[in-house]
């Protein structure tokens, strides 16, 4: 779901007292370098936690697209259980379940990199960089893990929001459980946290188009759940372990899949959400909320990604698959570029771009210190402009007074 995949606002989400009723009024310490149980409070290492998860069906690892190490997190943790001799699965946000033959021919060795990325259409169904993931899928191919897709078809998520779940077609009704919960006041609660920080976002929106984001949220959540414990139920090992790796604002006060889950299953579920201790804001994150999470790791202040991105969100146009800009983060490479809200993107240093996939491909191929020239069109105006891929140098503290994204 883009944005809404990543926990995105402040410091705040990670103090709400929702959740777990045992938990959600104490918090727990964000440690660098340690998993912290957050029922006991008890300081585990990667080793110790996979003891832990041993008895789960199913494990949430949450996850920030664009930060390396929590997934290199998220490998630590099929790894330690896969030398534990636990039967490991891999479960993908990045596909579809439609997509899942892919996904069975990489694991059988029949796809080269290069041509797994080209067939499976990875820079259309994902669009963040294939090495923030790659070694992942290279363990499992190389031991032999099947990886599954548990995603619902993106344009049927698009529809919920756009219709409700009320005026789906048939078709669209297909691709998604016949029960999701749409009525969790903290759920909601929590999802309107993640924009906190996006004052016009928050005052442009009505309660309806509230509750249209959220049933497409739930709507998202349902469907994971479901594909899930569906692919658990097929295996027909009672010793295999799910490990999915999600966003985590999908995971977090096991209020997203989780719920959605337990109308269908009393299977062991846990969840894993590494934080780093500091946030873009440099305040740091010394707790956390007990109800945040079954296991919190603290990870290194998040830092620039390791490549380029353009701070824009963008969805199809309205005659054809090319993008149009729907959102510019006011500290982004974008938006120190000049891009506004309604540019159609047509063409980076004279390369046509006719759709999500091959911005994302061109993108793949940009390193920082790279500058480009990008057309679009303003209006009735075709527009370039120069696009200078370089991060903002940080500012020392005496001389201060005080999503789908490319």
């Amino acid at each position: 779901m883009g944005r809404l995949s990543v926990v995105v606002a402040g410091t705040s989400e990670y103090h709400l007292e929702i959740g777990d009723p045992a938990r959600k009024a104490r918090e727990v310490p964000v440690v660098l370098d340690v998993i912290t149980d957050a029922r006991t409070g008890e300081s585990l290492s990667p080793v110790e936690l996979a003891s832990r998860l041993s008895d789960k069906r199913i494990v949430l690892v949450g996850e920030s697209h664009i930060n390396m190490d929590f997934h290199l997190a998220q490998l630590r943790i099929i790894e330690e259980l896969h030398k534990a001799g636990k039967p490991v699965i891999i479960g993908l946000e990045m596909y579809p379940y439609t997509s899942q033959e892919y996904l069975d021919r990489w694991v059988e060795g029949m796809y080269t990199e290069e041509g797994f990325l080209d067939i499976s259409s990875w820079y259309d169904s994902w669009g963040n960089h294939w090495d923030y993931y790659r070694d992942i899928f290279l363990f499992a191919r190389d031991n032999g893990l099947r990886m599954y897709a548990l995603n619902t078809p993106r344009e049927v998520v698009a529809a919920v929001r756009k219709k409700g779940l009320d005026e789906l077609s048939q078709e669209e009704r297909a691709h998604i459980p016949t029960e999701i919960d749409v009525d969790n006041g903290e759920h909601l609660r929590l999802f309107k946290a993640f924009f906190e920080d996006e004052e016009d976002f928050h005052s442009s929106m009505s309660e309806e188009q509230w509750r249209g984001m959220f049933a497409a949220q739930c709507t998202w959540d349902a469907t994971f759940a479901h594909n899930a414990l569906k692919v658990i139920e097929e295996q027909g090992d009672p010793e295999a372990i799910l490990v999915v790796l999600v966003g985590s604002g999908h995971v977090v006060y096991d209020l997203g899949i989780q719920r959605q889950a337990a109308q269908w299953s009393d299977l062991p579920i846990a969840s894993v959400i590494p934080i780093p201790i500091r946030t873009g804001d440099d305040e740091p994150i010394e707790t956390v909320q007990a109800s945040y999470a079954d296991f919190v790791w603290g990870l290194p202040a998040a830092t620039d990604p390791l490549y380029p991105v353009l701070g824009v969100s963008t969805r199809k146009g309205k005659e054809d698959d090319r993008r149009s800009v729907i959102y510019v983060d006011d500290e982004s490479v974008g938006a120190r570029a000049g891009f506004e809200l309604g540019d159609l993107i047509l063409e980076m240093d004279g390369e046509p771009i006719p759709d999500k996939e091959r911005l994302a491909q061109l993108m793949a191929g940009k390193r920082w210190g790279d500058t480009v020239v990008v057309k679009v069109q303003r209006g009735e105006e075709t527009v370039a402009f120069e696009v200078a891929f370089r991060r903002e140098s940080p500012v020392d503290d005496d001389d201060t007074d005080g999503e789908e994204s490319q």
